[in-house]
Formats: structure tokens, sequence, C-alpha cells
């Protein structure tokens, strides 16, 4: 079936033996990055004290949603590939959905991408909600932001996100989940109902909530960036005066608000297209070779954040270099 399927929808990456094997290529090196940079930055945020605050366990959080993309997911996509490849037939399991099997690796990977990018989403809602309250509001910034309301917060939105992520197939029994050969990646798909049917249209839940978290949390950076550079106007005033109040966010404070409105940037970039993506194909365009891209260009972006952090946090960046240069850690500041 998933032969048949190729020769009608070659996806531009998978339809000849040099363009499979750069494709595998490209996976393998994806993981390596997620895992490594992941890895990395879970062992700054964890071993070094100036980063356990609330921002901190928010970045962890968001470390892990990564982690799982590059343990779970991409894996099972290099295992299908792998297996085309060398055996020139695709695993079993690749051609039939959910509903033909009592178990399917993609009843495990499909809802585990799903809801990381979810909660990823809703991590970098919730980081910029801190970011705001402590340049906003620096006063009340540790009455409000505290580690236990960050920890509930955290749950909360890992609960929220996987529950939304499996509601297509717990709400609808003609949705399944299947291997795409478009996406080379375990996604939703129709169960035995013909294509296009309406109980597609639950699918839209997806870029609704997440496009109304992104649209808030944009919204937000930009009253946050706004103040940041009234602030930075008044500074030359303030110092002029000698007059320090305690009410202007601090230097550290503004950086943290900056590199959260890169990260959203970021995000916003990489899952806009699979947006457009799944508006698209609920409304009857299969779009085949914009999946392949769509779906990958979402999961390259659990490698950005710790390029993000290096770039623009040096505390983070001399760190890091301190963690992989094991020469170096001797000395290092907590």
């Amino acid at each position: 079936m998933l032969e048949e399927l190729e020769q009608a929808k070659c996806s531009v990456c998978c339809c000849t033996l040099t363009s499979r094997i750069l494709m595998v290529l490209f996976m393998v090196l994806l993981i390596l990055a997620i895992l490594v940079g992941n890895s990395v930055t879970l062992a700054v945020i964890l071993g070094t004290k100036h980063f356990h605050t609330p921002q901190g366990y928010l970045k962890a959080s968001l470390a892990v949603a990564d982690l799982a993309v590059g343990i779970f997911v991409v894996p099972l996509s290099v295992y299908a590939e792998v297996t085309l490849i060398l055996k020139d037939s695709a695993p079993e399991w690749t051609m039939y959905n959910s509903q033909g099997s009592a178990f399917h690796p993609c009843n495990i990977t499909g809802p585990i991408f799903a809801g990381c990018t979810l909660v990823s989403i809703t991590t970098i809602f919730l980081l910029t909600i801190e970011r705001s309250i402590a340049v906003l509001m620096p006063l009340h910034k540790e009455s409000v932001i505290t580690r236990r309301r960050t920890t509930m917060l955290i749950i909360f939105s890992w609960m929220g996100s996987f529950f939304l992520a499996v509601s297509p197939i717990v709400f609808s029994n003609e949705i399944a989940l299947g291997y795409n050969p478009c996406s080379r990646m375990c996604n939703y798909a129709l169960g035995m109902t013909e294509y296009p049917s309406k109980a597609w249209n639950i699918l839209l839940l997806f870029p609704a909530f997440d496009f109304t978290l992104l649209g808030s949390t944009i919204v937000i950076n930009i009253i946050s960036l706004s103040s940041i550079r009234q602030h930075s106007k008044r500074r030359k005033e303030i110092a002029k005066s000698d007059c320090q109040t305690s009410t202007k966010p601090t230097f550290s404070d503004i950086k943290a608000a900056k590199t959260i409105g890169t990260l959203t940037l970021a995000f916003t970039a990489s899952f806009t297209p699979i947006a457009v993506f799944v508006v698209g194909n609920v409304i009857g365009n299969e779009w085949c070779n914009f999946s392949f891209f769509a779906f990958w260009i979402l999961a390259t972006n659990s490698c950005w954040n710790v390029i993000i952090y290096s770039v623009r946090d040096q505390k983070f960046r001399l760190r890091a270099h301190k963690f992989l240069i094991p020469s170096q850690r001797n000395g290092s500041i907590t």
C-alpha cells in the first residue's frame, strides 16, 4: 500500500534512492542536534543555581518537550525510511493506520509530536507572561511569579496539551493515526471514511488553539518590548540625575524579555507552514510536497532553542561551554 502511495504521492524528498539517503542523513543529524542541544540546556538549568527560577523551570519544560521529539518521533521515521532503503519495502505497520491494528507505533509518536508541539506553544506563552510581569510590574514580580505557581502551570500545560493532542482520535471514530508517505511522519488520518470528511474539521482545533496563543504571545511581546524601549530612552536621564528607581526592570529582565521575543518569532516561523497545511488539508488540498517541508520545519524547531539561548544569554553560553568542555568545569560559577 505504501509503495502504491509512494508512486501517486512521491514527495520531492523521496523519489530517488539518493534523495532518500540524504533525507535519512538529515533526520539522523536532527536527532543528534535535538538530543545534544536540549541535554545541554537541561544540564545547564538543573546544574546551575542561577537558573533555578520560574523562568528556568519553564525553559526546562520546553527542553523536555523538544527531547521527546528527538527520542520518540524522529527515530521512528528514520527506522521506516532505512527499512525502505535496505529492504526495498516499507515496514508492515506503515501500510495501514491505527484502526487496522491493536497496536500501532503511530499511536505513540503521533500524539507525542502533537502534544509536545502544543506544550512548546503554551510554554512560550507562559514565558512571555512571566517576562512581561517582570518588565511591566517589577515590584510585584517576586510575589506573583513563584516556583510553586510555575510548577503547577507547567503540569497543567502538559496535561491540557496532551488531552488536546489525543482528542481527535478519542472523540471521533473516523480519525486514526498512520504513517504518511508525504510527510514521512506519523500524522492524523481518516480511518475507513472517504476523504474529505466532516470529521476532518476537528483538526482545526490545533491551528485555532495555536494561533490564539501565538497571537496573544506576540501582542504581549510587543507591549513588553515597547516598555523596554521607553525605559531605554529614560536610562540616560536616570543616569545623569544619579537617581535609581526601584520600579524599573533590571537589565537581566530586559535581556530575558528580548530572548523570549526571539523564541516567539522562531516558533511562529516554524509553526505557520504546518498551520497552513492543516487548514488546506481540511478544505480538501493534499499538498504532498508542502506537507513534508511543513512537518520537518516544525520538527527542526526542537533544536533551535539552545542556539537562541547561547546567542542571547551570555551566562547560559558560558555555562554550556563549561559543560561541553570538562577541563573548564573547575571554577565554574553557580
